[in-house]
């Protein structure tokens, strides 16, 4: 972990990260593109300078339409990816390029490809949080806000499925839809630490509290769920359904744009703890908190954490991204 992590910005440097980085922005013709799981102060710059906050569908869709010659991808390394794959002709920064994805890390190219191989006769969809070269094998690539959708099409037409990396989101699809799925063995550490014990004590603490669970969840949580969805969807629900409190099984990020849009509600982090655990719930991911104000600044100083990917991948990994774009628009 960097110092720029380890020593929050007080106050007054927050104000004077902030007016730096928006006349970076402007004399760079510059926008910020964020994930709804980094740091709030990144989320509120972003929002403040005409920027995107969203999951990974609407920042790929956003990069699209943007008039700005830079885009600074706050997420992780694959969001970067999506973005550069979509917007060749545009620059593409990221705060820290080490910030990276435990699924894009737990699904190695070559490994894919030999995966692969064993089922030529599968149609290939991969999660949105995989590296571009791992985008650049498949048929089809998903995000959760839409992969449901998209596995019951696919069904329909009786093509069975090879789908990767997480296995928990696999699995909830191949339940919903009854597809004939094999699923990579993957899983986001985050999501993977809800535990369903815990969830269910903290239910009857809180019986009018309605529990929303992100699908990369195990199976365990899910079926405690009152709704399941993808990051969008669980903060739609905050501001659409009647209950006073929430159960939030995600990463803790979504909090600033959920308490933005439902200020009335409580917000309740679903538990990870577990036998020894140090806390009841530690729903952060390491690689979103690399993104600061500090590094954020850095990056728009001396163009740091540029985005460069092979060109013929990058063509081969463009195919399947606008299959998934091109579907969510006749949706």
């Amino acid at each position: 972990m960097n110092e720029q992590q380890t020593s929050p910005p007080t106050t007054t440097n927050i104000s004077s990260l902030k007016t730096s980085i928006r006349k970076l922005l402007t004399t760079q013709n510059a926008v910020l593109v964020a994930h709804y799981y980094t740091d709030s102060n990144i989320q509120a710059l972003t929002e403040e300078t005409g920027g995107c906050i969203a999951d990974s569908l609407e920042m790929a869709r956003f990069g699209t339409t943007s008039t700005a010659s830079t885009l600074i991808v706050c997420g992780v390394r694959f969001m970067g990816e999506t973005a550069k794959i979509l917007n060749p002709e545009k620059r593409i920064l990221m705060p820290d390029l080490q910030a990276t994805c435990s699924l894009d890390e737990r699904c190695p190219s070559d490994e894919f490809a030999a995966f692969c191989k064993q089922y030529p006769n599968r149609t290939k969809v991969v999660y949105a949080n995989t590296s571009a070269a791992v985008k650049a094998q498949a048929d089809w690539v998903v995000t959760s806000g839409i992969a449901l959708d998209i596995i019951k099409h696919l069904h329909s037409q009786n093509q069975k499925i090879l789908w990767a990396p997480d296995r928990h989101l696999g699995s909830y699809i191949k339940h919903v839809t009854n597809a004939d799925m094999l699923l990579w063995p993957g899983a986001c550490v985050v999501h993977e630490e809800f535990k369903s014990l815990a969830l269910k004590r903290l239910r009857k603490l809180h019986p009018q509290a309605a529990v929303l669970v992100h699908p990369e969840s195990p199976a365990s949580v899910i079926t405690q769920a009152d709704l399941v969805g993808s990051t969008t969807a669980l903060i739609k629900a905050v501001a659409t359904l009647p209950n006073p409190e929430f159960i939030v099984a995600t990463e803790e990020g979504i909090f600033w744009k959920m308490s933005q849009i439902a200020p009335h509600k409580r917000l309740i982090p679903a538990p990870t703890a577990g036998d020894g655990a140090t806390c009841e719930s530690c729903g952060h991911c390491p690689w979103m908190a690399m993104n600061t104000l500090q590094n954020l600044e850095q990056t728009l100083q001396d163009g740091t954490g540029e985005i460069h990917i092979d060109s013929t991948i990058r063509e081969q990994a463009l195919k399947p991204i606008e299959r998934m774009l091109a579907f969510s628009k006749s949706q």
